[in-house]
């Protein structure tokens, strides 16, 4: 045989033989799936039949984990062991040894649960109580330093942070007003459930019938207009009170006001100021004019984190920037640091005629590539722009990032459409990583067409920056035109799309929202047939053409509803057209603000990143300096009178 001959034979071997890799690599994919589902229907005689067929796939470690979890109760201490040191520092290596730490901590036996906790890289909270449970076993005297915080930090309590909890009570490290205090943490945090049973730490004479606390929890109100005077000489009765009219305040702020009218003179002062700050809170985000009065009443009470921020928010719509530097001035420090609250800080300083003190503000948050860096920005009178492009990725350095076994993990699992682990093993594998590192690991999942994770690479980068790969604007050649068809600013709409769904075509929300636009099922049928798509079906809304065509049209809808202003619509494509409406003031408010007084926090975060998205997108489509607050503007007063007009979806 000739080389000629021999040449000739593989070249028309070669399809055949893609053609197997491609079918075993599907078959094996799908080993992987059905020994997932073994896993997860407890089938452990079909997880170790469907074992042996994955030896050598990208994701043998995994099937691996689950044979060690399904009997981890039972394993050999050094199975385990040879498991964590075969797969050291990988991702499922943190997660046996988490699982098998917790173990271990319910068990109590700390020797193995100190000599594994320190290899631990992101302990949760419950391993971080089990660690503390350790100390006080070992008669370490700082624990209870250590677990003091967590008495007023901890609302959502791990079954294994209640021995450190009740340890503070048995050593006398919290009385009976600290008990309070979390009794009302509990109670803001609408855990009503968690405060009647800590109300089991006070002393007798302050613990309620349990008819009692569920009767304040549940039926306020009723509760409230029976007590008598006389009855406010007890404590109990007075911290009960309190936490009665918060409750009524949640449903109905004035009514709550009304009701603290006629019982303040019972109370102490501070469970007066207490009861005054959460009838200003609930009042805030709801809008009311009289929220800042009810904080007034509050006087100098201390604020949990969310009712001070919502005191500023009250301020600001009010406009009322002595008040907002004074709130502020009054945050913990780890709250008051938050860019937010450093730039309405510049803000309230600046209307007071502390210039010098307001351009230092903004000088520690300006160039930060987020919302409240893009105005410090502005501020400063500095144009937003993106910064210089680092140098791409060599081949080499390309090359490494996509041999990275986590890498190469989550590409694996986001291929088999297993987004949850696909993005946690992603997340892993940046963990460590340089700007070299994350612009080449951005590189290898741009050319896998995994958008979202290139950009969340390329979001990471601290001094290399490449705002093409942070700002990826995919699908051109079909976003563009459609934007250009409803009259769309394009850079608002890739603004949008990267907030919704990260250019994830088949995305899916836990609400239902499909695909790149994220359109509901009914939005997507009522826009369908506002513009006469026939033949219209759900199963279309995936389809990037038809996604678009329906989220483009929506937008210039939503647009034109509401003053052909972006940020309304933005927080009208987001909440409801209806409710951007009603969050306008009854005087015109700055964009800025009309967007840090949302009251859903998921819609007030969503607003602030499409605006900022859309100033960096412009800058590089346009490639000229942007500013943000031109994108802002005004928000115009509410009109009794305006026209409704169709009701929008």
């Amino acid at each position: 045989m000739t080389r000629r001959d021999i040449f000739l034979l593989h070249l028309y071997s070669l399809p055949l033989l893609l053609v197997h890799a491609t079918v075993a690599a599907a078959t094996s994919d799908e080993q992987f799936l059905a020994a997932r589902d073994a896993f997860r229907l407890g089938d452990r005689a079909r997880l170790e039949r469907v074992a042996p067929e994955l030896k050598g796939h990208e994701l043998e470690v995994y099937v691996d984990y689950w044979r060690l979890l399904a009997d981890l109760k039972d394993a050999d201490p050094a199975r385990i062991a040879g498991f964590l040191e075969r797969n050291d520092k990988a991702y499922v290596a943190e997660k046996l040894r988490a699982d098998w730490l917790k173990l271990l901590g319910k068990k109590q036996g700390w020797g193995e649960f100190d000599a594994e906790y320190p290899k631990v890289e992101q302990p949760d909270q419950e391993l971080a109580c089990y660690a503390l449970q350790s100390r006080r076993a070992r008669g370490d005297a700082g624990m209870l330093d250590d677990a003091l915080p967590l008495w007023l930090a901890l609302v959502d309590t791990p079954e294994a942070c209640t021995p450190v909890l009740e340890a503070l009570i048995v050593e006398k490290r919290v009385l009976a007003d600290e008990v309070w205090l979390r009794v009302r943490r509990l109670f803001e945090a609408n855990k009503t459930g968690a405060a009647r049973a800590a109300m089991r730490y006070l002393p007798a004479s302050q613990t309620p019938d349990a008819r009692v606390a569920e009767a304040v929890a549940d039926k306020p109100l009723p509760w409230l207009v029976k007590l008598s005077a006389e009855s406010f000489s007890n404590r109990m009765v007075r911290e009960l009170a309190a936490l009665a009219v918060a409750r009524i305040a949640r449903n109905d702020p004035r009514m709550a006001a009304e009701q603290m009218g006629k019982i303040e003179g019972g109370l102490q002062v501070g469970e007066s100021a207490w009861a005054w700050s959460q009838i200003g809170w609930q009042a805030a985000q709801r809008h009311l004019p009289e929220a800042l009065n009810w904080y007034r009443q509050g006087g100098d009470a201390p604020l949990s984190d969310e009712a001070a921020q919502w005191k500023v928010r009250a301020a600001l719509r009010a406009h009322d920037w002595e008040m907002v530097r004074r709130t502020i001035e009054k945050m913990p420090p780890a709250l008051a640091v938050q860019p937010a609250w450093v730039y309405w800080l510049g803000r309230a300083y600046r209307a007071g005629g502390r210039v010098e003190e307001a351009l230092a503000l903004f000088r520690t948050i300006s160039g930060q590539p987020n919302f409240y860096g893009n105005l410090a920005d502005d501020e400063l009178g500095r144009p937003i722009t993106a910064p210089p492009k680092a140098t791409a990725p060599s081949k080499a350095e390309i090359a490494d990032a996509a041999a990275n076994p986590a890498v190469r993990r989550s590409l694996a699992l986001l291929r088999l459409n297993l987004r949850v682990e696909g993005v946690r093993e992603w997340n892993w594998a940046l963990r460590d990583m340089n700007d070299r590192e994350l612009l080449a690991a951005s590189e290898v999942a741009h050319n896998a067409d995994v958008y979202d994770r290139a950009i969340a690479a390329a979001d990471r980068t601290k001094s290399e920056h490449d705002y093409s790969r942070r700002y990826l604007a995919p699908f051109g050649d079909q976003v563009r035109p459609a934007a250009k068809k409803q009259s769309l600013d394009d850079a608002w709409v890739y603004g949008l799309m990267r907030q919704e769904s990260r250019f994830i075509t088949n995305a899916r929300s836990t609400v239902g929202a499909s695909g790149l636009m994220q359109l509901m099922p009914a939005t997507a049928k009522w826009v369908a047939r506002k513009i006469g798509l026939k033949d219209y079906r759900q199963t279309q809304v995936n389809d990037t053409e038809t996604n678009l065509l329906l989220g483009t049209t929506y937008m210039r809808l939503v647009l034109e509803s509401l003053d052909n202003h972006p940020v309304l619509a933005s927080a009208a494509y987001n909440a409801g057209p209806g409710r951007a409406r009603r969050w306008r003031a009854d005087r015109p408010l700055e964009g800025a603000i009309y967007a840090e007084t949302i009251p859903f926090n998921e819609t007030r975060d969503y607003v602030k990143k499409v605006m900022s998205n859309a100033v960096y997108y412009s800058a590089l489509f346009d490639g000229k300096p942007q500013t943000i607050k031109s994108r802002l503007g005004t928000i115009s007063a509410q009109s009794s009178g305006e026209a409704k007009g169709e009701e929008l979806p």
